[in-house]
């Protein structure tokens, strides 16, 4: 039985005690309403209180009868009561609480605007991949799944400055905006910005003029989830070894191979070094260049020179690319 049932049956069965009670001693004893009330309240207490009239034969008898029914139905209910109220109201006040201390202490994080079918998928891959973040919504539905799967959120409008503050966007390493509405997506693609001017953000679109709209707010990147699945499909049915080949390499499952993308701090001593230099200090093998200004270079030859906030697209094992993070980062792996 669920606790507000058993909460309910309990006061069902203590006001049905007190009724008998009260009934009883007004026509076995004759006394007034309130004398009755009074009697039938400590005696299912067990309190210890005397007799506040003295009881006839017949008036014991009762007295004992409600003693053996009266207490064990008086127990029920307040246990019930006070379980519920432990259990339930004071547990959620202590878990909301605990869940704001927890946000408070995010650092690198995303932030995920909106929990329906394309958020609930994001908020499971960054759980697999071992990513902190934290999830808005204020769609009673969407808090219920979100407080049982145990992820970190917030109820509340993601448009809101104030609710992004409250998810700690000053230190989140990116947002993403996928609620279903192209304009509650532009609004936080705007709000994300104005608070975090080097902010990643990657929003949710439903068609073109929409995607267009959301860069102009400030987006960096923009998704159709309609077209992406278009577009896999269409490679599942005439690449498909190419494909799984690629899910297997950008998932943390599977065969000990990744691609990564590794920036390169501008204290690594990488910055102004040829690619064949920089081949030559990591197993990693390096497939492509995302230069600073957005420009994407491939088919590398090795002459290219790799400045501070490149990004390197690598594949290799999860030493190699930790190996070559490290050097990225400006720290020594020797």
């Amino acid at each position: 039985m669920s606790q507000p049932r058993r909460v309910l049956w309990g006061l069902a069965i203590l006001i049905a005690i007190i009724s008998i009670g009260v009934i009883g001693y007004i026509s076995i004893e004759g006394w007034s309403f309130l004398d009755a009330l009074f009697m039938t309240i400590i005696t299912i207490t067990t309190v210890g209180y005397g007799e506040i009239h003295p009881l006839s034969p017949g008036g014991r008898i009762f007295s004992i009868f409600l003693i053996i029914g009266g207490v064990g139905g008086a127990i029920y209910s307040l246990t019930g009561f006070i379980e519920y109220i432990v259990e339930g109201h004071i547990g959620t006040i202590f878990g909301r609480q605990r869940m704001k201390v927890e946000i408070a202490r995010l650092h690198d994080h995303f932030i995920i605007c909106g929990y329906g079918r394309v958020g609930e998928v994001i908020a499971d891959t960054f759980k697999e991949e071992g990513i902190p973040f934290v999830v808005i919504d204020n769609r009673p539905d969407c808090i219920v799944r979100l407080e049982q799967s145990g992820y970190l959120y917030l109820e509340g409008d993601a448009t809101s400055d104030e609710t992004l503050s409250k998810a700690m966007i000053g230190h989140a390493r990116g947002l993403v905006a996928a609620v279903g509405s192209d304009a509650d997506n532009t609004y936080i693609t705007l709000s994300a910005r104005g608070l975090g001017r080097d902010l990643f953000i990657a929003a949710r679109a439903s068609d073109e003029e929409s995607e267009r709209k959301l860069n102009r707010a400030g987006a960096d990147r923009t998704i159709s989830p309609y077209r992406v699945g278009a577009l896999r499909m269409a490679q599942l049915a005439l690449r498909p070894a190419v494909v799984d080949f690629i899910d297997t390499v950008t998932s943390r499952s599977g065969l000990d191979l990744q691609i990564e993308n590794i920036a390169i701090s501008s204290k690594s001593s990488l910055g102004g070094n040829s690619l064949a230099d920089i081949r030559s200090r990591t197993k990693a093998t390096i497939l492509a260049i995302s230069k600073n200004n957005g420009e994407l270079l491939a088919n590398l030859s090795g002459k290219e020179v790799v400045e501070a906030h490149d990004r390197l697209i690598t594949i290799g094992t999860n030493e190699q690319l930790k190996e070559l993070e490290i050097i990225c980062q400006g720290e020594s792996n020797e």
